[in-house]
């Protein structure tokens, strides 16, 4: 008898989990031998559960026996890593702060933080070459302070939280092409793969539901040598941790292999999700059944015409060549169901291309802005449409991410990110209802910088944007800056001229010698940047006609005046008062100037000004030997300060543009 139940214990283990060595799988947690911490827990059916209803914890499971990563010549060597997970929210809307796996020295953090800080890290050490630890994050929640993306996203981090390189949670599919997106949060069991060659310094991160085989592309991939990072003896699990419990996450299964492929997990030998609230019963199966067939029958008549119409009228055009744009097409019906059919109530504003609503999807009710452009020529669609799918590549914390469009007979919809607070010019121009402070103008200033410097250098294509201003800068729901409104971008490659020859922007921010010959170049973006800053500076308009009907104010002469007097300051937004750090808004100021000089090759590139905002090099001293006018010659403004630099040796090799004009106004001249 003893026999018996020894030899029924010993199987339970070893199909819960295989090997004490360098490999492993768990197909379900039950008598799998685990180090817990805090809230973590294996259920009665088996599950791993990192998040439970206690408040302020962390959750901590990791395989118990360190793992040599390094062989004797101390380079890491090759592994892979396959589990199961899903999270279920407790409370619709509430997001917690999601899961990572870990790889580390260690499996105790002494000192972690929980919330944000994963139960690993804190304020202190996170981020520290010390720390030895590699981790891959599935986020639910966004840290501005470690730059999320968004609230759903999957990231590599290295000795900290603020990802190498991170993507929004999504799957390659085999069999249409393209990703498909993701809810982390969805409360499905999600597989994810973790690959790493030792060889090539190579490592991938694939994500795909548990009812579909493995894609054929990974999420991410990043060239990384972990030998640095990763000591011989390191130890592998999973860390939860939260300041409430809006959602549970649970580990299914996990398996592990040095130098190998990791088991693949048997989804028919995993432990089952529990039901979240109570299971619906009805009386209406036995009481109500034969009413409602009859119901139904006479419905169904009435209800084929109807159905019949409908399709007619949310039918798209949609032709051969754009079926290689995939997900980047919303269908009509689900644009008109999201801004209930276009209705008054749901307008967010109408501008010079169309008009904005305000929507919400019906599948994945996220909110998104509508915009409707009329396009009454087929001409140039193709390539348009083209556009626009590059377009919506970009990936950018200070960009407004354009989510995809919609073709229907001669308009055009685009969708975007929904930005609750609206533009920025609503806060700073006229009588504004909230006047932002000074810390959250000068964020938004350097936010907006590194988004054109983004969209000028960090991209695979250069994009020009032609049409910075406050109105296009939308605020999201924690107030940060967000650049929008492409519909005048024109992308070329790296190391080549732009073609663009037709004059296109707005008054007030536009060079002058896009008049002389209408080319728009990344130093044509400066300019307008600089007018921004300054509007930002100023609390005024960059072209304001209300003195006098006659006399029209043009903010960069007005500035330029003050400085002129050396009374720069006295620009500053009165609505402020002299709450505002004085070296900050002295140096927008006088980088506002800088940036809309008249002449192209005085101005920085946004390199430069990124530099000059992070005060890493201090900005040049702004000179006024020869004061005077700089009329420009077929330009729009007149008045412009001759503003002489001296830029420090430093800087000169990273100017986007050196010539003998440039040369000129450096040693002094005009």
């Amino acid at each position: 008898m003893f026999s018996t139940l020894l030899m029924s214990f010993l199987l339970m283990r070893y199909a819960a989990s295989k090997g004490d060595g360098e490999d492993f799988i768990y197909n379900g947690f039950h008598g799998a031998n685990m180090s817990l911490d805090g809230a973590a827990e294996v259920t009665s059916e088996g599950l791993l559960l990192l998040n439970n209803s206690i408040q302020q914890t962390k959750s901590l499971a990791f395989y118990p026996i360190p793992l040599h990563f390094k062989p004797s010549q101390g380079k890491t060597q090759s592994f892979s890593v396959n589990f199961v997970f899903a999270i279920m929210l407790r409370y619709p809307n509430v997001r917690s702060t999601g899961i990572i796996f870990v790889i580390s020295h260690s499996k105790e953090f002494p000192g972690s933080e929980v919330g944000e800080y994963m139960g690993i890290f804190n304020p202190k050490n996170v981020g520290n070459s010390s720390n030895h630890i590699a981790a891959i994050e599935l986020d639910t929640y966004i840290n501005p302070e470690f730059r999320d993306i968004d609230d759903n996203h999957v990231g590599i981090d290295i000795n900290g939280l603020d990802s190498i390189t991170s993507a929004p949670a999504a799957y390659f599919s085999n069999i249409n092409g393209g990703f498909k997106n993701l809810s982390l949060v969805s409360g499905e069991p999600m597989h994810v793969w973790v690959e790493y060659n030792g060889l090539q310094n190579h490592l991938d991160v694939t994500l795909w539901p548990i009812s579909l085989p493995k894609p054929d592309r990974p999420l991410l991939s990043l060239m990384v040598d972990l030998s640095p990072i990763l000591l011989d003896d390191m130890y592998i699990g999973f860390s939860s941790s939260t300041k409430t419990a809006p959602s549970s996450t649970y580990i299914l299964g996990w398996s592990f292999k040095m130098n190998g492929q990791a088991e693949v997990l048997d989804a028919s030998r995993l432990p089952k999700l529990p039901r979240i609230g109570p299971k619906n019963k009805s009386e209406l199966v036995t009481i109500g059944l034969p009413i409602i067939v009859i119901f139904l029958t006479l419905m169904a008549i009435s209800a084929f015409g109807l159905i019949v119409r409908r399709k007619i009228k949310f039918t798209d055009i949609l032709e051969d060549w754009e079926r290689q744009y995939g997900p980047h097409r919303f269908s009509y019906k689900d644009l008109f169901m999201a801004t209930e059919g276009f209705k008054h109530k749901q307008l967010l504003g109408v501008g010079g291309f169309g008009r904005v609503y305000r929507g919400v999807l019906p599948a994945s009710k996220i909110e998104v802005a509508v915009k409707r452009v009329s396009h009454e020529s087929r001409q140039g669609v193709r390539e348009f449409i083209s556009e626009i799918v590059s377009l919506g590549r970009l990936r950018h914390r200070n960009l407004v991410r354009l989510l995809g469009y919609c073709r229907r007979k001669k308009e055009l919809l685009l969708v975007y990110d929904f930005m609750p607070y609206g533009s920025l010019d609503k806060f700073l121009f006229d009588h504004p209802k909230t006047i932002l402070n000074w810390s959250r103008r000068f964020g938004i200033v350097k936010g907006m910088a590194s988004g054109l410097l983004y969209l000028h250098e960090g991209w695979e294509q250069v994009v020009l944007h032609r049409d910075i201003k406050a109105s296009n800068v939308l605020l999201d729901s924690e107030m940060n800056g967000r650049l929008g409104d492409f519909g005048l971008a024109r992308l070329y490659d790296h190391g080549t001229d732009p073609q663009t020859t037709h004059v296109v922007g707005t008054l007030g921010y536009l060079a002058p010698e896009l008049t002389r010959s209408g080319k728009a170049t990344t130093s044509t973006d400066v300019f307008a940047f600089g007018a921004f800053m300054l509007e930002v500076a100023c609390g005024r308009s960059s072209i304001d006609s209300r003195s006098s009907a006659d006399e029209v104010m043009i903010l960069v002469e007005w500035v330029s005046e003050y400085w002129s007097r050396g009374t720069i300051l006295a620009a500053a937004d009165p609505k402020l008062g002299l709450d505002y750090e004085v070296e900050e808004m002295e140096l927008v100021l006088k980088l506002g100037l800088l940036c809309s000089h008249p002449l192209s090759a005085a101005r920085p590139c946004m390199r430069q000004v990124m530099q000059f905002l992070d005060r890493d090099v201090p900005l040049p001293e702004l000179s006024s030997d020869d004061l005077g006018a700089a009329i420009l010659s077929g330009g729009h403004y007149k008045g412009y300060v001759d503003l002489r630099l001296s830029y420090p040796s430093s800087l000169e090799q990273g100017f986007a543009t050196t010539s003998s004009v440039q040369e000129s106004i450096l040693s002094g001249g005009r």
